[in-house]
């Protein structure tokens, strides 16, 4: 009924910059919190940035100052602006979502990851 899906990823040069988009659709009655996630390849899935209903956000001490993450209420969709990216950054990138379905029902998704990857 609810899924997630994201968009945006591919290749890029260290320095370069990618939008990352992760739009929900279903029986969504209100999302609360939204993050990205990460995981390159041997490691574990990580915390990239976290958003709140309310704006709030967290980030990553590795992507403070280079990464941004928003949101469109209106749209059900998170964006995940990266810049001066670098070859580190390559890794698999998930979304995730706090929902809330219009039958009043809590629920926590995953997407099924956008690859990034960082290379010249």
């Amino acid at each position: 009924q609810v899924q997630l899906v994201e968009s945006g990823g591919g290749l890029v040069q260290p320095g370069g910059s990618l939008r990352l988009s992760c739009a929900a659709s279903g029986s969504i009655f209100k999302i609360n919190a939204m993050g990205w996630y990460r995981q390159a390849p041997g490691k574990d899935r990580d915390l990239v940035a976290i958003i709140t209903s309310g704006t709030a956000t967290n980030y990553a001490d590795s992507v403070k100052g280079r990464f941004t993450i928003s949101r469109d209420n209106a749209k059900n969709t998170v964006y995940l602006q990266m810049n001066r990216l670098k070859p580190e950054d390559t890794a698999v990138y998930y979304c995730n979502a706090e929902i809330i379905t219009t039958h009043y029902d809590g629920m926590s998704l995953w997407g099924k990851g956008t690859l990034v990857t960082v290379s010249s």
